[in-house]
């Protein structure tokens, strides 16, 4: 009987175009073990499957699966799979000065959080990193869901356990969401945002959402998808509807027009016909 060959690991890596995100990296590792080493960077890192079994400078841990874990610059650590059949894992690689680098002493103590919440937000920022070439929009959901889960690690790691009050700033909100109708089209990044209105990053995400009950990319979305249900109707073709609007092209056009109306622009522009 021939033997099976064992299972071979599958990486898919890139570098996302987002201030803050050295790179990030989806991996299913069947028999990988990592040796002892450094990173220049924070490693944010969740376990899909598998558990993985870790030494950061000489003390032992374990990442499990409903764990969010977060390994700090220039601390060397290992890995390696407890079960046999391997580990997956998603990491993003977050640059070292994207987390106050005083804090890397906390990270050291307790490297990694057991929270549904804060692993839905990661889980949520991975899915935004994923989309590298989707359209404008694409990029800065991807800031607006750093911004909130850096705030969160660092909130965490200062030890502040009660949930973040909003702080009510109707004029910032209103002044971001002048900002974003002027750039509808060509987008605007949230670090860009946050220093032209003189404000952390985090807060005025809050801020936003606070003021209108919706994210800033969610309402920039909104109205690129507003200006494209007008074009459509005045018998512009969808392909050049997705670029006047600021989608990559029309296929992403497509699917956020599906998800917002139910239907395809093509369908919306034959309706009335």
């Amino acid at each position: 009987m021939a033997q099976q060959e064992p299972a071979r690991p599958t990486i898919r890596a890139w570098r996302p175009a987002v201030a803050g995100v050295a790179e990030v990296l989806h991996a299913h590792f069947p028999r990988h073990a990592y040796p002892s080493h450094t990173h220049d960077t924070w490693t944010l890192l969740l376990v899909d499957s598998g558990t993985v079994a870790y030494d950061l400078e000489r003390h032992h841990h374990g990442a499990l699966g409903d764990r969010v874990t977060l390994l700090p610059p220039h601390v060397p650590h290992d890995g390696r799979s407890v079960e046999a059949t391997g580990f997956r894992k998603r990491v993003v690689y977050l640059e070292e000065d994207a987390i106050d680098v005083g804090l890397v002493g906390a990270a050291v103590d307790h490297p990694g959080w057991a929270e549904a919440g804060l692993r839905a937000q990661v889980h949520a920022l991975h899915g935004a990193l994923a989309r590298p070439g989707d359209d404008v929009d694409a990029g800065f959901e991807a800031e607006v869901r750093l911004a909130l889960v850096v705030d969160a690690l660092q909130q965490r790691l200062t030890g502040t356990t009660e949930p973040r009050v909003v702080r009510r700033d109707a004029p910032l909100a209103h002044r971001l969401r002048d900002l974003l109708d002027a750039h509808v089209a060509d987008g605007v990044t949230l670090p860009e945002a946050a220093r032209v209105l003189g404000a952390h990053p985090a807060h005025l995400v809050r801020a936003f959402s606070g003021e209108f009950g919706i994210s800033p990319h969610r309402y920039l979305t909104g109205r690129r998808l507003d200006r494209a249900r007008r074009l459509l109707l005045a018998g512009e073709r969808p392909a050049d509807v997705a670029a006047v609007v600021g989608f990559h092209d029309q296929s992403h056009l497509t699917r956020h027009f599906r998800r917002l109306l139910g239907v395809t622009p093509a369908a919306y522009a034959r309706s009335a016909q």
